[in-house]
């Protein structure tokens, strides 16, 4: 994906040159320190759409149609449905997708590594390319000290998505 990601992002490439056609200079995405990381979030959302996408039609589906009818029968209108049954019936749903994306986007390397190096100007590094770049600069203790740190934050992350997201009961 990253690959492909590049050639659209070029200066040259497809992104540019349909915003040419309808008469708009696009900016050097990846050479730039202010579209280099909007162009890689842009990117990696677009990566992880399908998949939450799915988890969440997977998820929506599960909810028993039956509930949904009482409540209208009761008289609730869609947003009332919504707020009230579908929602806390996603709860779990939710937490899985929270979760995932941020342990994701917490270990973000491969689009970096693969696209920027980490640049411009450090623009785009993150603290999993950080911890593979100390470790290839030999300094192990700080490698190893970023790795704990992301570990930490991983972890204290996903308790706070656990406890937020918890069910009621």
């Amino acid at each position: 994906i990253a690959v492909i990601w590049k050639f659209i992002l070029q200066d040259n490439g497809l992104l540019n040159t349909v915003l040419g056609w309808v008469g708009i200079d696009g900016p050097n995405w990846l050479n730039s320190t202010t579209w280099a990381m909007p162009a890689m979030i842009m990117m990696a959302v677009w990566r992880n759409m399908g998949t939450m996408m799915i988890i969440f039609l997977a998820g929506l589906q599960a909810i028993p149609t039956e509930i949904k009818e009482a409540a209208a029968i009761d008289g609730a209108n869609a947003w009332t449905s919504f707020r009230r049954i579908t929602l806390p019936l996603l709860r779990p749903t939710l937490l899985l997708g929270a979760v995932l994306l941020s342990v994701g986007y917490l270990q973000f390397f491969e689009e970096p590594f693969v696209m920027t190096k980490g640049g411009p100007l450090d623009s785009t590094l993150s603290i999993s390319y950080y911890t593979y770049n100390q470790f290839g600069f030999g300094k192990y203790g700080t490698a190893s000290a970023a790795s704990y740190i992301l570990f930490v934050a991983i972890a204290l992350l996903s308790l706070v998505q656990f406890r937020a997201l918890r069910s009621k009961d």
